[in-house]
């Protein structure tokens, strides 16, 4: 990845926005948005400890100076339509409170951001947001159906899927869940699943392997599997290197193994 894509609590916060006119207004509003306070003084925002800011001049030098001064005063720093001085991007966002869904280019293009935006705008129903809140009101109860972490994970991985009970893209899935929950059958067991890989195209990978890629606790590999399929497990699944001697670890295990 170019950029590392994080979500800043800024409720109440203060944000620097330098600049007057169209590129400093929508900078304004999108700190407003999320509940930010807007601080167009550059030392006052330092002063009262702000941690990021927008620069949005219509000059050129006095972009470059002011993101210079807020650098060294610790802030992270965006300046409008300049990606090669910015620390951070403003993705394109498509909202369905609580979901938050944040496109971006790592600032090569803004434009095709905002079409993917569009695109996805059509497929996403617009109670997504009402699943993720009944998901969260339901947590005690999926704990309880679910004690052990690992098969909690795998059976709203299994439930959350295409086509799967709880569908983030069907609409009505948020009053699903208490049906799901009294029927709710126990995810695939915790075990090895070795898997031989038929190329190093992370396409190819069946339908099965990728579920249980993604949803495996350690991932045990040749040392020649390509980073793409890698990529396609948890972040914060453990990666193992074969051969393997230890004892193998505990919950869902892949094994992925070179042709």
């Amino acid at each position: 990845m170019r950029s590392l894509p994080l979500f800043h609590r800024i409720a109440g916060q203060p944000v620097v926005v330098l600049g007057e006119g169209a590129m400093a207004e929508p900078k304004r509003r999108l700190v407003a948005r999320a509940g930010g306070r807007v601080v167009t003084d550059m030392q006052s925002g330092i002063d009262e400890g702000a941690r990021l800011a927008f620069v949005a001049h219509d000059d050129a030098a006095m972009c470059e100076a002011d993101a210079i001064r807020l650098r060294c005063a610790g802030l992270l720093v965006n300046v409008v339509d300049r990606p090669d001085l910015c620390d951070f991007t403003t993705p394109s966002l498509l909202e369905r409170d609580p979901v938050l869904i944040a496109i971006g280019t790592s600032g090569a293009s803004a434009g095709l951001a905002k079409q993917l935006r569009l695109r996805l705008e059509t497929l996403l129903p617009a109670d997504v947001g009402h699943l993720a809140q009944a998901l969260e009101a339901a947590r005690g109860a999926i704990r309880s159906r679910f004690p052990q972490m690992s098969a909690r994970r795998r059976a709203l991985d299994d439930a959350l899927a295409a086509g799967g009970p709880l569908d983030p893209l069907m609409a009505g899935s948020a009053d699903r869940i208490g049906e799901w929950l009294g029927g709710a059958a126990e995810p695939e067991g915790e075990g090895v699943h070795d898997f031989t890989l038929s190329s190093d195209d992370p396409d190819d990978l069946t339908l099965r392997q990728a579920r249980l890629l993604g949803a495996a606790d350690a991932v045990l590999a040749d040392p020649g599997v390509p980073p793409a399929i890698l990529a396609r497990a948890r972040a914060d699944a453990a990666r193992l290197t074969l051969p393997y001697r230890d004892e193998m670890p505990a919950g869902l295990v892949v094994v992925l193994r070179l042709a």
